[in-house]
């Protein structure tokens, strides 16, 4: 069993992966386009269906490792996105806030879309990569919180390797 569940679990995480960005000067605009139209077509298609879209940023900017969530939440609002944007540098959304802050989304809007941002640990051919999978996240996995699952879309990148505890 790895660090995150079975070999199984980590073979379908694996598999559900949609699109990598890669720290690969070779490829990396390409790639970069590729994420940013398949989050416009998500956001396009949840426009039609009517339903709101929310980037829910998680993260601390205490911790340079797991400061994406608020950096990413802050560069959306200076960019002036037209969604709604949970937790920036200077309102962050952690481990402390994560479930009001989820249950002011759940009484706010009616089905969101949610993509869920943060921090992650991955394997090593991961490392420095960032990825958008299908899915829920799970903050605080790697520091074993239990804290609930977010996000009907998740974007992490990859900045350190976990290495897989040995099976009991």
């Amino acid at each position: 069993m790895g660090f995150f569940g079975s070999r199984k679990e980590e073979a379908d995480a694996k598999a559900s992966v949609l699109l990598t960005v890669h720290d690969n000067e070779r490829t990396i605009r390409q790639e970069t386009a590729a994420m940013a139209a398949f989050l416009n077509t998500l956001i396009q298609q949840a426009i039609r269906e009517q339903k709101e879209v929310v980037f829910l940023c998680i993260g601390s900017d205490r911790s340079i490792g797991d400061a994406l969530g608020p950096l990413v939440g802050t560069m959306l609002v200076e960019a002036g996105v037209t969604h709604r944007v949970y937790g920036t540098l200077e309102e962050p959304v952690h481990a402390f806030n994560l479930e009001p802050t989820l249950k002011a989304i759940k009484r706010q809007f009616r089905q969101p879309l949610i993509i869920g941002i943060d921090a992650g640990l991955g394997e090593k051919e991961q490392v420095g990569a960032v990825i958008l999978k299908e899915g829920p996240l799970l903050p605080g996995r790697a520091l074993q919180k239990m804290l609930p699952p977010v996000g009907d879309y998740r974007m992490a990148n990859e900045p350190i390797a976990y290495h897989a505890r040995p099976s009991m």
